[in-house]
Order: C-alpha cells, then sequence, then structure tokens
C-alpha cells in the first residue's frame, strides 16, 4: 500500500493535464522475482517474473515557454528504501541534469531553472538513481525517465518561399491551378490546432482564388487577356487554430504572369504597297518590305508571308525576316523594261501556329496589294552564268584551249562584249582569254601537284560604254596525270645484328606519291636488277603500298662489312608507269638477346688502352704518315748529293720544267733568282716581260767566277732565251701567275750545284766513272760522259 501512494504522487503532481497522461512506462525491480504471474500480449501468452517495485514513476509533463518568476516544479522521486533518517540522496543524470533539471538531493524534488521551448527539443531523456550518503552504494538500479514538453501556439505559419513566381495562360477557363503555396506552422500538430494551417486571398480578387486547406491558387475570372493585362500580384494568408480568432498568421506574395497564346490574328496596317526597282536587279535583290501586326508575341506572333495570286508569281518572290517579322519582295528573275513596265502582286501573311480553339476568332490571316514599277537602265553584260567550272589536264601544252564563258548586253541595243582576265586573280599570268568569244586557253603549263584549282574572273565590257561591265568567277580544275614517280615515305637507315636469322624482317617500307589517281595508290617494291642477285638482303612486297626488307642469310659481321646500301625501286601502277629508286642503309650492328641494338662499329678486337676504333686508326695514320716523310726526305738528300744534272740537247723538250731545290743556304737571300738563266743582254735591256709580275723581277746574281764558264754553255743559254721571246711575243702565252720557273739554287748551297750551269770547271774537268756504279739504269749516262775524253781526242 506504501508503494502504491507514492505512485499516485507522482502521476499528480507529473501530469497537469490527465487527458494526456500515459501508462506506466517503466517498473524498477530491486528483489528477484518471488512469482510468476501470466499476461496476455496479442494472441500469445507469456510468463513475466514479478519482482518487487521498490519505486514506481510514469512520464512528467511541462508546459513549454513558462513565464513564472521562480524554478518551474516537474516532480518528485521517492524510494521506498527512504526512511525519511537523510540516510539517502538522489542524483539525476541524462540531459539537462544539474543545468537545466536540477533535483533535491534529499528530497527527490525535480524542477526545470529555466523556460522551455518544445520546438527545440520536444523530450528530455534522464536518469535517476537513490545512493547511501555515508558509503555512496546504490541502494536502488539507475533508473530512466522522460520529460515530455506541452506545446502552446507560439509559431506562426511561415511560407516555403517568401514570393512565388508563377504563370498561366491567358483566355484559360475559370477554376485552372496556377499554383500551390504552402506554409509550415512549427508547433505541435498533435497537440490542439496550434499547427493547422488554412489558407485566404488578401488581395487578387476577382481574378484568383485559393482554396483554404491546400493553398491551391486558381482563375477565378472568365477570359482574362494577356494583351489588356499581363501581371497580377495575389497576396496569400495562412493563419494557425484553424482560422480561428486568436490564431497567428503569416502571408506570402505570388506574381502571376499571363503567357501569350494565339487569339489574335495578323493585320496589315494598309491595304496596298507600291515599289520601285530597276530592270538590272538580279535575282535575290531585295525591292522592299510590308509587315503585319499581330498583337501577341513570340511563336503566336510569327508570321509567314506569301505570293497568292497576280501577274508577277513567277518574277518575285516574298520571304520572311525572322527577326523582325517583315516581308521582303524580292527579285525572282531577270527583269526587262522592255518587256513588262508594272507587276501587280497579291501578298498574303499568316500565322503557322494556330490555336483551333481560337478559330471563332475570324481566319487568321491577310491581305494586301503590292505594286512594282520596273526602271529602264543601262544594264551591264550579263553571263549565262553565275560561276563557270571548267576542266583542264596538268600535261595540256601551252595555247590548249579549256572552254568558254558567255556574256551579252541585256539591253535593247545589243552592244557588242569584248573579255579579259583580271590580272589580281592571276598574276602569273597562266590563263588567257579571247576577248571577242570568251574562249579561255592556257598560257604556260601547269602543275596539279602544285596548284589543284585556279580561281581567276572574268570581266565582260561592253564596248560602247566601257563603264558597263560584269565579273564572273572561273574555277579552273587541274586534273591529275600520272607524272610524279613515288617515292620513300621518309629517309630509311635501319639496322641487323650480327646474329640475324635468314628471312627475319629488319624494317618495314612505305611510299608516297604527288600524284592523286581515282583508283587509289597501288605501289610496287623490288631490289634494283644491278644488286638483287648479289644482295644479302631481300624485298618482301605486302601489296598494301608497304614493303619489308628481310635478311637472306644466317648472321652478319661488322668488322667485314659494316654498312650496306639497298637500292629499292618503287613503282606505281598507274598509266604510264613511273618508278623512282630510293637507297636504305643497312647497318651492322651488335645487339644483345633481345634484339636491341648495342653498338654499330667495327671496334678492334683487342682494347688495351681503351681507345675507340677512331682514335687508334687515326694514331696509326699519324705514325706511317711520320714514316713516310722521313724516308722521302733521306731518299731525296742522298739524290741531290749524287744524281748529276746533265742533260743532252736531244732530252730538252718544248716544256719548261720547274727545277725545285732547296735553296743556297744564308747567303741565297732571294730564293730562286731566274735571272741566272737568263741572257745577261737581255737583261739589260729592261725590257719588262708580260707574264712576270714586275715586283717579283730581279737582277741576276753572278760570281766572277761563274760568270765566265756560263757563256760556254751558248746552246743552253740560247735555247731558253730563244724560248722566253717566244713567249713574249705570244699574245696567247699564259699569264704570269701560271709560268714555269726555272729555279737556281744560289751559289753557297752546302750541297753544290747539281747542274753544270755556271759552273767553274767544263764538261772536260768532271769525272763521271763513278756513274758505271749506279747499275744498268745509267749505263747510258755514263758510256756519255764517260766516253767524253776519248771523243775529244779522237
Amino acid at each position: 500500500m506504501r508503494t502504491y501512494r507514492y505512485f499516485l504522487l507522482l502521476l499528480w503532481v507529473g501530469q497537469p493535464y490527465p487527458t494526456f497522461s500515459t501508462p506506466l512506462s517503466k517498473r524498477t525491480s530491486g528483489f528477484p522475482a518471488k512469482k510468476r504471474a501470466p499476461e496476455l500480449s496479442g494472441n500469445s501468452r507469456h510468463e513475466l517474473n514479478r519482482s518487487k517495485r521498490s519505486w514506481m514513476w510514469n512520464q512528467f509533463f511541462l508546459l513549454e515557454e513558462y513565464t513564472g518568476s521562480g524554478n518551474q516544479y516537474v516532480g518528485k522521486l521517492h524510494s521506498d528504501q527512504d526512511k525519511g533518517d537523510g540516510s539517502l540522496k538522489y542524483i539525476l543524470s541524462g540531459d539537462g541534469a544539474g543545468d537545466l533539471f536540477i533535483i533535491n538531493e534529499n528530497t527527490g524534488d525535480i524542477q526545470a531553472t529555466r523556460r522551455l521551448d518544445r520546438e527545440e527539443k520536444p523530450t528530455y531523456i534522464l536518469r535517476a538513481q537513490a545512493v547511501n550518503k555515508k558509503t555512496g552504494i546504490p541502494v536502488e538500479p539507475e533508473s530512466e525517465f522522460v520529460i515530455k514538453i506541452h506545446d502552446i501556439n507560439d509559431n506562426e505559419p511561415i511560407f516555403t518561399e517568401e514570393v512565388y513566381t508563377a504563370t498561366v495562360p491567358e483566355m484559360s477557363d475559370v477554376g485552372t491551378v496556377v499554383v500551390q503555396v504552402t506554409a509550415t506552422d512549427a508547433d505541435d500538430p498533435t497537440y490542439g490546432n496550434s499547427a493547422k494551417v488554412v489558407y485566404s486571398i488578401l488581395q487578387g480578387q476577382p481574378y484568383f482564388s485559393v482554396e483554404s486547406e491546400t493553398g491551391i491558387i486558381k482563375t477565378a475570372l472568365f477570359n482574362m487577356d494577356r494583351e489588356n493585362k499581363e501581371q497580377y500580384q495575389v497576396v496569400i494568408q495562412a493563419k494557425d487554430m484553424a482560422g480561428q480568432m486568436g490564431g497567428l498568421s503569416g502571408t506570402t506574395t505570388v506574381n502571376i504572369t499571363l503567357t501569350d497564346v494565339n487569339d489574335n490574328p495578323p493585320r496589315f496596317p494598309q491595304s496596298t504597297y507600291q515599289f520601285t526597282t530597276p530592270e538590272s536587279s538580279p535575282p535575290g535583290t531585295s525591292i522592299g518590305r510590308i509587315r503585319a501586326t499581330d498583337a501577341d508575341v513570340g511563336e503566336n506572333a510569327a508570321i509567314q508571308y506569301s505570293i497568292t495570286e497576280g501577274e508577277g508569281l513567277d518574277m518575285f518572290d516574298v520571304i520572311t525576316d525572322q527577326e523582325t517579322q517583315e516581308g521582303i519582295i524580292t527579285v525572282k528573275k531577270l527583269l526587262d523594261f522592255e518587256k513588262k513596265k508594272v507587276y501587280t502582286l497579291k501578298v498574303e501573311a499568316s500565322n503557322p501556329h494556330v490555336e483551333p480553339r481560337f478559330l471563332y476568332l475570324g481566319p487568321f490571316k491577310d491581305s494586301a496589294t503590292v505594286r512594282i514599277v520596273v526602271e529602264d537602265v543601262d544594264e551591264p553584260p550579263v553571263f549565262s552564268k553565275l560561276a563557270y567550272i571548267l576542266q583542264i589536264r596538268e600535261d595540256a601544252q601551252i595555247n590548249t584551249a579549256i572552254g568558254s564563258v558567255t556574256a551579252q548586253d541585256p539591253d535593247a541595243a545589243r552592244n557588242p562584249v569584248k573579255y579579259s582576265v583580271d590580272r589580281h586573280t592571276d598574276l602569273d599570268r597562266i590563263f588567257n582569254i579571247h576577248s571577242g568569244n570568251g574562249s579561255v586557253f592556257t598560257s604556260k603549263l601547269l602543275d596539279r601537284e602544285t596548284l589543284l584549282w585556279h580561281n581567276i574572273t572574268v570581266i565582260a565590257t561592253e564596248i560602247n560604254n566601257p563603264k558597263q561591265s560584269s565579273r564572273v568567277p572561273l574555277y579552273i580544275k587541274v586534273l591529275d596525270v600520272n607524272d610524279n614517280a613515288p617515292e620513300f615515305a621518309e629517309f630509311y637507315e635501319t639496322f641487323v645484328c650480327e646474329k640475324a636469322k635468314a628471312d627475319q624482317l629488319i624494317q618495314t617500307l612505305r611510299a608516297v606519291d604527288k600524284d592523286d589517281p581515282q583508283s587509289g595508290h597501288q605501289f610496287s617494291f623490288y631490289l634494283a636488277p644491278e644488286a638483287a642477285s648479289g644482295s644479302n638482303f631481300t624485298i618482301h612486297d605486302n601489296k598494301d603500298n608497304t614493303a619489308g626488307i628481310l635478311t637472306r642469310k644466317n648472321g652478319y659481321n661488322r668488322h667485314e662489312m659494316s654498312t650496306y646500301l639497298l637500292p629499292v625501286v618503287i613503282s606505281d601502277n598507274d598509266h604510264p608507269v613511273q618508278s623512282s629508286t630510293g637507297t636504305v642503309t643497312v647497318r651492322v650492328c651488335a645487339c644483345d638477346h633481345h634484339g636491341n641494338m648495342q653498338s654499330c662499329h667495327a671496334e678492334a678486337l683487342v682494347h688495351p688502352t681503351g681507345l675507340s676504333t677512331g682514335a687508334l686508326v687515326a694514331i696509326l695514320l699519324c705514325i706511317v704518315i711520320l714514316l713516310v716523310t722521313v724516308a722521302l726526305f733521306a731518299a731525296l738528300r742522298r739524290q741531290r748529293k749524287k744524281e748529276p744534272l746533265i742533260i743532252s740537247k736531244e732530252d730538252i723538250r718544248d716544256n719548261v720544267v720547274s727545277y725545285n731545290d732547296e735553296g743556297g743556304g744564308e747567303e741565297d737571300t732571294q730564293a730562286f733568282d731566274i735571272g741566272t738563266l737568263r741572257n745577261p743582254e737581255a737583261i739589260e735591256d729592261g725590257k719588262l716581260r708580260r707574264d712576270i709580275a714586275p715586283e717579283a723581277l730581279f737582277l741576276p746574281r753572278r760570281t766572277p767566277a761563274a760568270a765566265a764558264p756560263a757563256r760556254d754553255n751558248a746552246d743552253v743559254r740560247d735555247f731558253i732565251t730563244q724560248r722566253l721571246q717566244d713567249h713574249d711575243s705570244d699574245p696567247t702565252a699564259p699569264p704570269y701567275d701560271s709560268l714555269a720557273t726555272y729555279a737556281y739554287e744560289g751559289a753557297g748551297s752546302v750541297a753544290a750545284s747539281l747542274s753544270s750551269l755556271e759552273s767553274a770547271t767544263t764538261d772536260g774537268d768532271q769525272d763521271y766513272d763513278y756513274l758505271s756504279d749506279w747499275g744498268p739504269r745509267f749505263k747510258k749516262l755514263a758510256d756519255l760522259y764517260g766516253g767524253a775524253d776519248s771523243d775529244k781526242d779522237s
């Protein structure tokens, strides 16, 4: 009975509104079960353990927005273990415990410290526990309870949008849905009418109405015309408490626009239009514009113009300007003042988009009369075509006729016309035209690969009135002729591995051709005949304008042959057949086991110093050149010491030989003195030779000892003098810079003179016996000079 009293107390304190009381939500068991009692749940029966209830309680309820001066009392917790001696204390934890909710630890009274807002948090879950003050040991298990906040009407309805924008077609039927507005109320919809909203219209009648429960706005007036009024502003109110007095409300604005429908036909502002045009107006020329008005907008105001009847149905046309919705009258065919001067047309304007439900308003079209007056003018010549297209083969010879153009004077006088080419369009003067008949012909050779199309302009001018002229474009296409041989698409330089196998593909070849046959390119590849028999490679034609280079043998040696040159012939299958030969360079290289190139140079087999092949070859070449130079130098010195320069009269020839010698040592300052060989008398004459540079002329250096014997050699000197005179008097003699020079070694040469010229001794004083020791080749020379004494004696 005691526990039951506490339960009633908690219900009375915690539920100020009995209407919203809830059943027991939780019971706390402090002792083990003693007895089982059956309990029914639906169609099943469960046996529950009945335990002793130490304390019992229900949900606590609080009103939101409490306006009292003190703390708001929530309820009381009490344990049957509390003897009232103050040995127990109550502890509160959970949502807002200690801050928003406080508990008297001695009495178990719970209070709220400030006002609560249900819209912020509608329920709070807390836990309570009773413990012994001295020991701190709980005397009851921790239990959970709920504090629920009761709602009051403290929130007005709020629309989801501050301003709504909507459209509805004009002339809509009454009750046509425009838009739906929605307002929400933050109050509790399950408690009273605080969140029950109704809608009403404050502004916008009698055009629109709103459903009070749904907020759907509808049209309320018949035949609303956009052309009269297009924009409407409607104010809608939402009120809670089901619209009762004291309820809160909110408003929103709805901007409604009437959209256009095609309910107005086009109308011409006048019934007759008149235009003038010269007879020289070419087809497509605009004569004038007419316009019909339409009160609608957009596609409903689109107008289509057409000529329905009249005398000029085939001479004129009318088109619609889509931007301005005007009808443009244009010339359809060439006019002739001499044939007809005035045309009368009937033009109709209509809407292409018509709504059948408005056909009762009348036909959606209108018509007007257009009068066109043709003016007489002196017209320029008119070509028979707007443009001409001619064709010619690229191998056409000069003066080949291509075609012709035709123009004539449209006036009644029919003045004669002459033709010419506008040279600004033919700067290279490749084409010409016959001035009388307009025949076009070539004046230079053509090349399609250089220029495929030639676009020139032909001028036709009246002979009697040169100011009257007209132009026409002439497009000349150069037709292809197979006059180019196919070539390699790129420069091919490939390699083959030393360990390559036979029939191994090492390179794929591709070709290009400047020509463009109609059936496409069909290239053939094969080795040149001179290289086909002994080549180490073969060419395989893939029949798809490509070919492959294949090895013919197993293995290659880059030390024996490092580079192969393969002449490959490429030919096309057009007429006439064109072919060319391209060379493919194949280098023999060392490769790894994957076939990747490593080195293509023929290195030496042993490289003790790590030098490259090029460096070793250069070193060897330098050594060889040095040895050869030393050997030649030694041979020359020995030959100059032993070989006499005695030449018989029979050995003297027309060509002058240059005797180059080492010079005369320190005393020879002029190096080569040609004056020694000249006639002293000739030198004294002071005549300058034209084949000797003037500044290179020096007086002969003669020693007293050599002067007298030199005169004894009269035969040699006379011969040389005669030759010099011949050259001086010969107009075809070579210039001085190509004259062969008679050099003299000088008087002070250590090697002494090898010549008998200017020698201090005569031939008889010389001993030539040593010539017999030189071998059979010098036998004749030894006989000539060795037997000189005997010849003289005899």
